[in-house]
């Protein structure tokens, strides 16, 4: 099976979204996406899932939306994981390989892996991702592959990501209710990383900073590895409160006077311009100033960004970050943002968006930061399927039609059963393939087939 007509989909089960995208690459090696699914996310908060059934619903709604789109059915997703249980740390491991005339190989490597799974976790977590920055045999360092190396001693160091097991298990739960299996769960800020940042980004050292609805996700790299994760528990979502409690409006108004209305520097606000908004009912109509608007937005963005470079500054190479920091997600488009984060951190800023990496055929609605980590999600699973060495993944989109029609008709009798489920183990040796190959409590408020 060609991998350029592979089909992935994906799931990005936010705070404020949910999204479904089905795509493949193109001969170009760039993603097409064939069918978008969106819809407001219920039972999310701060990126976990606190509601079962409105989480089903609403991840029901996007993918079937996505696959009325692209013409297919769903089955195998990568899903995305955040939320403010998640945490990272470094770690280094060894093994000794048996001789000093002995080449390195993959189970050798996949052997130093393994133990890193045995290091001591808080109880109820559990380790979702184990990525090697570098590797040393026999005391020779910033070996980024020893595979065919010769060496006694392999050593490497390594950033640990972990999760809840609860957190985990509650979205593949989610996921397996509509009918779906979850092929892996997959880091978002590594996802969103992938389908904004450039390699030279990555080598000179650069700050992925992912601000969504209910979660701001952290990722920092440097010399091509990531160095730092985390999750800040609040996003756009708490802006939205600030101005509904300040100027005494509803929620959905709040909403709409930030998109529309809002900046993160009140200096560039006139003291004279003003927005008028209906009353409630017997009410006058209510006049707010852009100048007031903006100093709510802007008083709650500078804790966000002080918080977001609190966890740049625990990478311990912030100053080491030649690239700056990339801002992406829903919370990003916020009128003069870069400006403030520029102007507070004393970085270099852009904005990212996930164009680089689709077609030009893709819908045009997806080259948006709000969407680059579902973009992430599928240019993930490409990249896990295809350095599988026996890849047992198949879309329904690549069978043939009548396999499809029999596939579905001996499924639909026992609908209500739950389906085998594949032990992915959350893609870790995947994941260490893919490398081989080259936080706050804060009141009410909140951040992703």
């Amino acid at each position: 099976m060609s991998h350029k007509t592979q089909l992935v989909s994906a799931i990005d089960i936010g705070t404020t979204k949910i999204v479904a995208l089905v795509g493949k690459k193109n001969e170009a090696g760039r993603i097409e996406i064939l069918g978008m699914g969106k819809t407001p996310s219920n039972g999310v908060k701060r990126g976990t899932v606190i509601n079962i059934e409105d989480t089903v619903n609403s991840i029901k709604s996007a993918v079937e939306q996505a696959e009325g789109m692209a013409g297919i059915k769903m089955k195998d997703v990568f899903v995305g994981i955040a939320g403010q249980h998640i945490k990272s740390i470094q770690n280094r491991g060894y093994i000794n390989t048996g001789g000093i005339d002995k080449e390195i190989t993959k189970s050798d490597v996949k052997h130093l892996i393994k133990d890193m799974h045995n290091i001591p976790i808080e109880m109820g977590e559990e380790i979702l991702h184990v990525i090697p920055q570098n590797f040393i045999v026999d005391n020779e360092t910033g070996i980024k592959n020893p595979v065919g190396i010769s060496g006694k001693r392999l050593e490497a160091n390594f950033h640990i990501v972990i999760g809840h097991v609860a957190s985990a298990n509650n979205i593949k739960k989610c996921v397996d209710r509509v009918g779906l299996r979850v092929y892996d769960l997959i880091l978002e800020p590594l996802a969103s990383a992938d389908a904004v940042l450039s390699d030279e980004e990555k080598e000179l050292g650069v700050a992925l900073v992912d601000i969504g609805g209910g979660t701001t996700d952290v990722a920092v790299f440097y010399e091509g590895n990531i160095y730092h994760s985390a999750v800040i528990p609040f996003g756009g979502n708490v802006v939205t409160n600030d101005i509904k409690e300040g100027c005494g409006i509803l929620e959905r108004m709040a909403e709409s006077l930030k998109v529309q209305y809002g900046s993160a520097l009140a200096e560039f606000e006139l003291d004279n311009k003003f927005v008028t908004i209906p009353g409630l009912k017997g009410r006058d109509p209510k006049e707010i100033s852009f100048k007031n608007l903006s100093n709510i937005i802007q008083a709650r963005m500078e804790e966000i960004i002080d918080a977001i470079y609190f966890e740049i500054e625990s990478s311990g190479i912030a100053s080491k970050l030649g690239g700056g920091i990339v801002l992406t997600g829903g919370g990003s488009m916020l009128k003069h943002l870069p400006q403030l984060v520029a102007y507070k951190t004393g970085m270099d800023v852009r904005l990212g968006y996930p164009n680089e990496y689709l077609s030009s055929d893709s819908i045009a609605e997806i080259n948006q930061p709000m969407y680059s980590t579902v973009v992430g999600l599928l240019l993930k699973g490409h990249e896990y399927i295809e350095q599988e060495e026996t890849p047992d993944y198949v879309s329904v989109g690549e069978k043939k039609e009548a396999e499809v029609k029999e596939e579905i008709v001996k499924e639909k009798p026992v609908e209500k059963e739950p389906r085998e489920k594949k032990k992915t183990g959350f893609g870790l040796f995947n994941q260490i393939k893919s490398s081989l190959g080259h936080v706050f409590d804060e009141p009410e408020d909140d951040a992703k087939m």
